[in-house]
């Protein structure tokens, strides 16, 4: 379980991360990473540079046993900032069987947190793409899904984008595995309203959130 959602560190847990710290209590060999609190550093779009692309080649790859035990890891980012955290989660990703994605809708799309980690970890898909190489195993047996919150601005065409580019990476994207919340329209901007969307998702989801 990936964690993305963000708050001042002496306010509220985000709802995201109270849902997913609910469900690891009720699923058993379960795990949590909160993604806002590892050091991790920017893409840095070796994708689509004017020499070429050359995310993920075999140069890049993390020499590193403890943080790359698998061998899988290939990044420019992780290989160039030593204190790069993002093996913390491809050390974990790469032994897990289900992956679920825990983000909050801002603005129209995913939360920068969750924008920031999908494009660290864009070598599982180009290996297998312009690399042309063997896709990663163990990915191509995994199930992911998304857990996306939002206000009031299209929510459940987010989810539908970011199942799309999860089957770009080989995962399956089983529909049971995701969910998208949506409260109102995009024109209520209202108080009222956003002290309600909480209240309701208690109703309608039969938890309780820490205030």
């Amino acid at each position: 379980m990936l964690t993305t959602s963000t708050r001042w560190e002496k306010d509220e847990t985000p709802k995201s991360t109270q849902i997913a710290r609910g469900l690891a209590e009720l699923i058993s060999n379960s795990h949590i990473i909160e993604i806002p609190k590892l050091k991790i550093y920017v893409c840095e779009g070796n994708i689509s540079k004017i020499s070429g692309n050359n995310c993920g080649v075999k140069d890049s790859l993390l020499k590193d046993p403890v943080k790359n035990p698998s061998g899988y890891h290939r990044c420019w980012a992780s290989y160039n900032n030593p204190d790069d955290e993002l093996w913390k989660v491809t050390k974990e990703l790469f032994q897990a069987e289900i992956i679920l994605f825990f983000v909050s809708q801002r603005w129209g799309q995913t939360n920068s947190i969750f924008q920031k980690l999908i494009e660290r970890l864009s070598w599982i898909e180009n290996r297998k793409s312009t690399l042309e190489e063997d896709p990663i195993p163990v990915i191509q047996n995994q199930e992911v899904g998304m857990i996306l919150l939002g206000h009031n601005w299209r929510v459940k065409e987010t989810l539908d984008k970011e199942l799309e580019v999860f089957r770009y990476f080989g995962w399956k994207t089983p529909n049971e595995l995701s969910y998208s919340w949506q409260f109102t329209t995009p024109d209520d901007e209202t108080q009222d309203g956003y002290l309600a969307d909480p209240l309701f998702m208690e109703e309608s989801l039969g938890i309780k959130f820490d205030k």
